[in-house]
């Protein structure tokens, strides 16, 4: 068994040129990019300009070379003036001969036939030239074609003379006066053509290089003058994440997409830069509420363990009162702390997967029986017709909680709380003292509370968590004085949807 390895299979070359070069061109910075694809499509462009503009000089200067031809005049002698040659070059060294020899002699029939002309004749079969002639025109296998030509036909196609300069050539039939055919051959050079078609390339080719050079240093000055703002943007997105100052913007010119995305990231910015301020407030807010019941909680233990530690207990009433108020004091830590966790979910809309239709009329009746539990002396007016919403059942049910103790909170002992409920509209309405006009902008502020209702029990987040759960199902909430003019506040909830589930 021969221990050698099989020769490594053929990779094109081409694979890991290509590779290599996108690789390189994706190391490069966007703004190298940039000048790069300005600087080709340039490039593209002007030799795309060339070619087409030389392909048109060159139709132009051909197609002038065959209306000349086309109109050459035909040879008003035709005859055998020398002895016949079977090749061009033969006929050619004839002429030269009797041009050696002397003056030409006089043809009969009026002038000499123009320069550059040659035939073939058929019978005899041979070439001959005019005694002007100085060049012989180098005949192809294909002109043989030219016999079955009518009178006033004619073939044009590119040749060459036997001494190979380049030429175009006409070719038609004629008849002699003995009624022979003859193949009468009108060449025209075409050099001059070429050499000004070469010129023509060369000074193309040195203007697209040039175009190429300026495209290139014009592709990098419009690279650095349209990634200026993304310099910009960049920079402070830096400074950002070097001092984590949100709230940083950076100017706005235009309304292009840089101007655009300019304005995205000032909006950006300026939203975490209140959302930070929101969570500073919240946590300071948080914090103050929180101090006095710990306080109050504190300074009672420390009563307690003080009577203990000095053998001096407390009386039983007064005992029993001290710990009636630290339980009342848990239950407010921990509604706050509810309300907390309530608040700390984000504006935004929740998932799909937690919404559903939800009974407005039913959380409503659920959220009176809980209300009339709390405040027993009061009276209770309900009007509730069957409504149904697209939303987050406990975050309603909280919300209309809410509401109805805000109300029973307020109104005087034996007091009215009317709820209503029509056509998607939810108000209650309490008739306590109201609320001052100049504080109603600040009711559904977190932790905001009336000076005039500091002494009562809360911790001013009820209403935000209306305002949010409200807002979450797509509704709008409010609350002023009464319609009628009378006592007390009027809370108005309205929300989307139908008398029947969908």
């Amino acid at each position: 068994m021969s221990d050698t390895l099989p020769p490594p299979p053929l990779v094109p070359p081409t694979a890991p040129r290509r590779r290599r070069l996108l690789t390189w061109y994706r190391a490069r910075s966007l703004r190298s990019r940039l000048t790069f694809l300005t600087a080709a499509a340039v490039a593209v462009a002007i030799a795309l300009s060339a070619l087409a503009c030389w392909f048109i000089v060159e139709k132009q200067l051909y197609g002038q070379v065959r209306h000349e031809l086309e109109n050459v005049p035909p040879p008003r002698n035709i005859a055998l003036q020398l002895p016949c040659a079977t090749t061009p070059e033969a006929a050619l060294k004839n002429v030269q001969k009797v041009q050696e020899a002397g003056p030409l002699p006089e043809l009969p029939g009026g002038g000499p036939a123009p320069r550059d002309t040659q035939f073939v004749w058929t019978d005899p079969a041979c070439v001959t030239l005019p005694l002007s002639a100085t060049k012989a025109i180098a005949i192809e296998p294909g002109d043989a074609q030219a016999f079955a030509l009518k009178p006033g036909q004619a073939i044009i196609r590119d040749g060459r003379y036997t001494n190979g300069e380049p030429a175009m050539v006409r070719i038609s039939l004629a008849r002699t006066a003995s009624h022979s055919s003859v193949l009468v051959m009108v060449a025209t050079p075409t050099e001059a053509v070429e050499d000004s078609l070469n010129r023509l390339a060369v000074i193309l080719g040195g203007v697209a290089l040039g175009g190429i050079v300026l495209a290139g240093i014009a592709g990098r000055f419009v690279a650095r003058s349209a990634l200026k703002p993304v310099d910009q943007l960049t920079d402070v997105v830096e400074h950002i994440a070097r001092t984590e100052e949100v709230g940083a913007t950076i100017p706005v010119q235009g309304s292009d997409e840089i101007a655009r995305l300019a304005t995205s990231f000032n909006s950006m910015s300026t939203a975490l830069a209140n959302s930070r301020d929101r969570q500073t407030r919240l946590i300071a807010d948080a914090g103050h509420e929180l101090r006095t019941p710990l306080t109050s909680l504190r300074t009672n233990v420390d009563l307690l363990i003080r009577s203990d530690d000095t053998g001096r207990p407390l009386p039983p009433a007064t005992r029993t009162k001290l710990l009636g108020n630290m339980k009342a004091q848990m239950q407010e830590l921990t509604g706050l702390i509810g309300d907390l966790l309530q608040l700390s979910r984000p504006d935004s809309p929740r998932p799909a997967r937690t919404l559903a239709v939800v009974a407005l009329h039913e959380i409503a009746d659920r959220a009176v029986a809980r209300a009339k539990l709390r405040g027993p002396g009061l009276v209770f007016e309900t009007a509730v017709e069957p409504w149904y919403v697209h939303g987050d059942a406990a975050a309603l049910e909280r919300a209309v909680i809410n509401l109805l103790d805000n109300a029973v909170k307020y109104s005087p002992p034996g007091g009215t709380v009317d709820v209503r409920l029509d056509r998607g509209v939810l108000t209650v309405r309490d008739h306590g003292p109201g609320i001052p006009p100049d504080e109603l902008q600040y009711v559904f502020d977190r932790f905001w509370r009336s000076p005039s209702s500091r002494q009562l029990p809360g911790s001013g987040l009820g209403l935000s968590i209306v305002a949010q759960s409200v807002r979450e199902a797509g509704g709008e909430v409010s609350l002023g004085p009464a319609a009628d003019g009378g006592p007390g506040a009027l809370a108005t909830v309205r929300l989307p949807g139908g008398p029947a589930p969908d």
